[in-house]
């Protein structure tokens, strides 16, 4: 029998963190320490935006290296995990087959590879992932994320790559650990709303500390989903609380089963 497997949100930070062994890269780690091992592996990254829905179905993506202005080692980096191009097509029907585009050209960007390359260093578990369609409101991510529901029971781990708090263009970089007023509020509330299943609070971003902290809306996207995956009765397990540079948040959590 297929085990229910648990759904991650990863607060990915720097890309930096691909090649490093700290407490933020230990804690992703440590998230699926124990798991049985899935089937195939799904990832929701904020660094894929589209125009209408669509997922990879090549069967071997990628590595992209979607950013500039960091080290060669980095630009060289490669997570040459196989793809699904099966589950690709499953995914597709659970989204509904005429809306959904089976992608041959993305592969996985850096908000994939970069958390993957801690949770599964030996690239060996086949990877899809899903973009993040612009024209659609917080609410209908949301709804996307509750018809992938099945997926966890059919061996698939499903993650989602991003920030909860994302202003770069706030961010202190001579005080990587401090954080401001207002990040440590927004973070405060949303960890409350999460361990009160209070999802309908998840997606009213209309405060003044949320229009700080969720500027554009990519990188919060990718927690409505894993959100939506809970069952009634699972609670989030949170690691990774912190805020860094002020106006990043690096909160993560998973949904279900506990490793």
């Amino acid at each position: 029998m297929t085990p229910t497997l648990p759904a991650l949100f990863i607060g990915h930070g720097n890309p930096m963190h691909a090649l490093q062994d700290n407490a933020i890269t230990q804690a992703w780690h440590g998230a699926v320490a124990g798991l049985p091992r899935p089937r195939a592996i799904l990832v929701i990254s904020a660094h894929w935006l589209t125009r209408g829905t669509a997922v990879t179905a090549m069967a071997h993506p990628e590595t992209l290296h979607d950013f500039e202005g960091f080290p060669r080692q980095l630009a060289e980096f490669d997570y040459p995990a196989p793809g699904d191009p099966a589950l690709a097509q499953e995914i597709a029907d659970l989204l509904g087959a005429s809306s959904v585009a089976l992608d041959l050209d993305w592969g996985l960007d850096h908000g994939a590879w970069s958390v993957l390359a801690h949770l599964y260093p030996r690239a060996d578990i086949p990877v899809v992932q899903l973009s993040l369609d612009v024209t659609r409101r917080a609410a209908e991510h949301y709804a996307l994320g509750r018809t992938l529901r099945p997926l966890r029971a059919a061996g698939v781990l499903v993650v989602g790559s991003g920030n909860v708090i994302h202003n770069l263009g706030l961010m202190d970089w001579r005080h990587p650990d401090s954080a401001t007023d207002w990040a440590r509020r927004f973070n405060d509330r949303l960890r409350d709303q999460l361990e009160l299943a209070d999802h309908n609070g998840l997606l009213e971003l209309d405060s003044a500390d949320a229009h700080l902290a969720v500027p554009t809306p990519e990188h919060y996207w990718p927690l409505l989903y894993i959100a939506a995956l809970a069952d009634a009765g699972e609670t989030p397990a949170f690691f990774n609380d912190r805020i860094e540079y002020g106006s990043i948040g690096m909160l993560s959590f998973r949904i279900g089963a506990q490793p």
